[in-house]
């Protein structure tokens, strides 16, 4: 029986302000219970959203030294979560955790783009090795727009059919992930909803939510954080969803009740309490 903490390495950038990937990965994990170990991909002064130029520095050196030095003491691991890279070798990097820890589940955030583009500074080497993570992983998260770049597929244009998800989550899963969850999807139904499927029960599944007009930076951040706690914690791939689904519907309209600057990201500070209660998830349905 394990007597301590289960823990997550969570190879993210750092920004210092914004409340987006690790400064909210951290929290929202650990007051889940788990014992999160960064890994910094990068540190930036604040999120890229629009606060002008940014103080980077970008830490691919220190990723190999650090996968080295947990081999050295051998460190145990019962989840590998990744996210945003800006490198090539950070993909091999990523590629080389996952082979070293072969037990751990493995999460592949696929941060490429958004709203039917992807990332200027994504490169068809950056997709390819994004590509690459994704079939080794056993769960996906992306949007709608990545998970049609992981398909070489153009963007819905518009709301599509349950058809044409459950579709498009089934040939994901192909790819290799054992569960795929596609966030942000505006269905042919008008609902929107995040979907998921689990290859080896061949089921799919939705989880509605209300659309709230405004955009804040890292809400995606927080829906895998506790996507990936709650799947550890031991949730059905619905539950998990929906708990994430619900978490960041609560604190998108905590913050926006409190008319603040968008660029500064959600006031988690106020909801986190709500992850330490337990709730059953109940509103998913099959898709």
């Amino acid at each position: 029986m394990m007597t301590r903490p289960q823990r997550v390495a969570a190879i993210h950038d750092l920004s210092s302000f914004g409340r987006c990937s690790l400064s909210v990965i951290l929290p929202v994990i650990s007051v889940m219970g788990m014992q999160v170990c960064p890994i910094p991909t990068a540190v930036l002064s604040t999120h890229t959203g629009g606060f002008g130029d940014v103080c980077q520095r970008d830490l691919t050196g220190y990723m190999e030294p650090c996968l080295d030095h947990y081999r050295r003491i051998g460190l145990e691991l019962e989840c590998i979560y990744t996210g945003y890279l800006s490198s090539p070798d950070q993909v091999a990097h990523c590629l080389d955790f996952f082979d070293c820890w072969p037990d751990a589940m493995k999460v592949v955030d696929p941060v490429m783009g958004d709203h039917g583009k992807l990332y200027r500074a994504f490169t068809p080497p950056m997709v390819e090795g994004i590509g690459r993570m994704a079939r080794k992983a056993q769960i996906i998260t992306p949007n709608l727009t990545e998970a049609s770049i992981l398909l070489g597929e153009e963007t819905p244009a518009g709301p599509i059919t349950t058809a044409a998800a459950r579709s498009m989550l089934a040939r994901l899963g192909e790819l290799g992930p054992e569960k795929v969850v596609v966030t942000g999807v505006t269905l042919a139904t008008g609902e929107y909803a995040n979907i998921c499927y689990d290859r080896d029960h061949n089921s799919f599944w939705k989880s509605v939510g209300d659309y709230i007009p405004v955009h804040y930076p890292g809400t995606g951040d927080i829906f895998a954080a506790v996507l990936t706690a709650s799947l550890l914690q031991g949730d059905s791939l619905p539950m998990a969803m929906d708990r994430a689904a619900r978490y960041v519907e609560l604190t998108i309209k905590t913050t926006y009740s409190y008319s603040t600057d968008p660029r500064e990201g959600v006031m988690l500070e106020r909801t986190l309490e709500w992850l330490t209660r337990g709730e059953v998830s109940k509103r998913f349905q099959s898709l």
